[in-house]
């Protein structure tokens, strides 16, 4: 099985022996491997029927809820990290849902597919929308509710007062350090509140 791209990325911000929750965790595939790399205590929130099925077959602890519901069953802090993990683009209340998860985590990990890559760019100025790697599916069947870019984040993360405490940009696996919005397809920070 091929581990997706940020999974490395993400690890290297979470501390060994401590506790995680992953948001709209799918089959439970990150969970599994950061547990093992990083020896942690994991906990994931996944919908899908499917999914919440793999989870407990691979033996990690899930809840079935919908993240649009809010994370109520959780205590402010109450997880060292909370990862968000190419799922934000799928909620409907982004708002709510960066407000919840910051606060239930001391430190935060969110990513999303940039729709500012060139190429989705690109798609969209020749009058279509755009299927890459990042953003897999068509227009009719997406899961996507939101397109968003790296500076639409970062302009909301300031707007809800989250911190900035790290950020990487890939495209194809590969970190983008020159203008990251335009040449990268994949965004991943590292956030807290400022509460």
């Amino acid at each position: 099985m091929q581990l997706r791209a940020d999974f490395d990325a993400i690890a290297n911000w979470v501390t060994p022996n401590s506790s995680l929750l992953d948001l709209g965790c799918g089959d439970g595939s990150f969970l599994e491997f950061i547990r093992i790399k990083r020896h942690v205590k994991t906990y994931g929130v996944e919908i899908m029927d499917a999914s919440v099925l793999a989870c407990v077959k691979k033996g990690l602890n899930v809840i079935q809820q919908n993240l649009e519901g809010g994370l109520a069953l959780f205590e402010d802090q109450s997880f060292d990290t909370v990862v968000l993990s190419q799922t934000l683009q799928t909620i409907h209340q982004t708002e709510r849902i960066l407000r919840e998860v910051v606060r239930v985590g001391k430190q935060c990990v969110v990513s999303f597919p940039n729709f500012g890559h060139w190429s989705h760019r690109y798609s969209v100025a020749l009058g279509r929308m755009p299927v890459s790697k990042s953003l897999p599916y068509e227009w009719f069947n997406t899961p996507n509710v939101r397109v968003l870019t790296i500076a639409d984040f970062e302009a909301l993360a300031h707007k809800l007062g989250i911190e900035i405490l790290g950020r990487v940009v890939l495209h194809e696996g590969k970190v983008v350090q020159w203008a990251p919005n335009l040449l990268g397809s994949l965004a991943i920070y590292r956030v807290r509140g400022t509460q």
